[in-house]
């Protein structure tokens, strides 16, 4: 078990209780279940703070209270107890001056603590949660499970997690490490940067020239005897960085575990790292159950990579910055299309299968946008309420209009009979875009609507500049991650603080916009848009 920082040489403990998992991810693999625990010491001693001063005297500038014995953390799983330790090719020079983390180290899960459910945001909250608040006698009223979120999308989490970054302490001969790196799915900006990342934090902890392989389009690389692994060292990924996509390639679908884990114990691979989303790490997180259960010791360590911005509890992923910057172009040229014809729509189909960021995000940094769609909130298309009324309304008022509409809304009112899946299980979507384009068309037979998608564009183009330094430090800590001995990890930014998670709580279900949260209240009250509600659903709502 993870235990305080006066015990530094203490090792995280295994997992023991059960999270819910997806089914349907590589070949029905049931991932090893995840360990939440409290840390039992014995009685809980007396915190005390941590004062510091910048000018380095007995006043004190700010005070930490520094972490008890039996805080709950989310324990991450390690291998070092089958490897030795010894001390960090940085502690020469105190890692560039920078210091270390150690295990210790806390960094809270929950930013916020919510008074009543019926706070702003507090959506996200569970019947444990609400029950506590009711028993503080605050006039709530008692907990009900419709108030409580769904458990799909709000995983329930201790306080706090362990904090990524470089130890004093390490778990593996620099010299002797054998590195594999592996790009997984849909492309998404910022994929080249991390590889690069990766291999020149490796060469930095001395990972010799020729020990890090590049896995070539994706987990099938591992045994597609026509894609053999390449070496990767710093001059190889000279200026990737400005390029898009990725220089291993990638592919969708599953992958043969057993035969994964058997190259990586024929090639004496330490350290797997897999650039993902919730497939490819859910990919991660077999591998390194079969790893664990053929005894074949290797760090797997994920860095969770989505366009669509739908990684749990990470405050956003690599590469989605960049892809909400190049939606402008689009969202521009829809408005210049629109306000200049007579009745003018100007319609933009952005991506975001399950889940609408890009399209909020985009919507609300151009400010041009009217109406914005997305997979979370399902709307009407007819009725006083409906959509078609209120483009008439604006059409009326402005003589133009521009809609933001994600790839994955509308569907509701375009899936008939049994959903299909692709490779990756994934449901094949119905295009949205022609469609409402078609239907907007015959509502207004004078409107002049011009149907832009973007497509594929915003996730084929370098990072912008703030994208690229997050996929650097990310790549950074989870290289720091595998040398400190730690598996089954991913890497990620929560409440502007790296930590390490377990690869099981973040694969629970995809990330998405709460319907109730104030991101998309923010759009909607800058906007003005209504929420689209048929003629039933709204006599419904008001009890008629």
């Amino acid at each position: 078990m993870l235990r305080s920082p006066s015990r530094p040489t203490a090792h995280p403990g295994r997992q023991t209780s059960d999270f819910g998992l997806p089914s349907s991810h590589l070949n029905g693999l049931r991932l090893q279940p995840l360990v939440v625990q409290r840390l039992r010491h014995g009685p809980r001693q007396h915190r005390h703070l941590i004062t510091a001063a910048s000018d380095g005297v007995s006043n004190t500038a700010f005070a930490i209270e520094a972490p008890g014995d039996s805080d709950d953390v989310l324990e991450c799983q390690d291998l070092r107890s089958k490897l030795k330790a010894r001390d960090s090719p940085f502690k020469a020079h105190d890692n560039f001056g920078g210091g270390f983390a150690s295990d210790g180290d806390r960094v809270a899960l929950q930013s916020m603590r919510f008074a009543t459910p019926h706070s702003a945001g507090a959506t996200c909250m569970t019947l444990g949660q609400l029950s506590r608040i009711h028993n503080n006698d605050n006039g709530s009223k008692p907990p009900r499970s419709e108030d409580a979120a769904d458990d799909q999308v709000c995983v329930p989490l201790p306080p706090w997690a362990i904090r990524a970054g470089a130890r004093e302490e390490i778990y593996h001969d620099p010299s002797t490490v054998n590195a594999a790196i592996v790009t997984c799915g849909g492309l998404c900006p910022g994929l080249n940067d991390v590889v690069q990342g990766l291999v020149r934090k490796l060469e930095d902890y001395g990972v010799p020239d020729g020990n890090i392989l590049g896995i070539r389009y994706g987990y099938k690389g591992f045994y597609n005897r026509k894609t053999k692994p390449v070496v990767l060292n710093s001059k190889a990924v000279e200026g990737i960085q400005l390029q898009g996509g990725t220089i291993l390639g990638t592919s969708r679908g599953g992958a043969d575990i057993k035969e994964i884990v058997k190259r990586i114990d024929m090639w004496g691979i330490d350290m797997l790292f897999v650039v993902g989303g919730n497939g490819g790490n859910a990919g991660a997180a077999a591998i390194q159950a079969q790893c664990e259960k053929d005894e074949v010791v290797c760090n797997v360590v994920g860095v969770p990579k989505s366009i669509d911005n739908d990684i749990l509890v990470i405050d956003k992923c690599f590469g989605f910055d960049t892809a909400v910057e190049e939606a402008q172009t689009a969202l521009l040229a829809a408005k210049v299309e629109a306000s200049s014809a007579d009745h003018g729509i100007g319609l933009v189909k952005l991506m975001g299968r399950s889940s609408g960021f890009i399209a909020m995000q985009a919507s609300m940094a151009s400010g041009v946008v009217d109406v914005c769609l997305i997979p979370e909130v399902n709307f009407a298309m007819d009725g006083e309420q409906g959509l078609m009324a209120y483009l008439r309304r604006l059409l009326a008022d402005k003589g133009h209009c521009v809609i933001c509409v994600a790839e994955g809304a509308g569907q509701e009112l375009l899936m008939t009979g049994d959903v299909q899946t692709d490779l990756s299980g994934n449901p094949i979507l119905k295009d949205v875009g022609p469609w409402l384009k078609s239907e907007i068309k015959k509502c207004f037979k004078d409107a002049d609507v011009k149907y832009i998608d973007p497509s594929y564009l915003i996730r084929s183009i370098p990072t912008t500049s703030n994208d690229r330094i997050y996929c650097k430090i990310l790549a950074h800590n989870a290289v720091h991650a595998a040398f400190a001995g730690f598996t089954g990890v991913t890497v990620g930014l929560v409440n502007t603080h790296y930590v390490l998670l377990p690869i099981p709580v973040v694969i629970q279900a995809p990330r998405r916009v709460d319907p109730q949260g104030k991101q998309w209240n923010r759009l909607r009250s800058s906007i003005g848009q209504p929420q689209f509600t048929s003629a039933a659903a709204s006599s419904a709502g008001t009890g008629a």
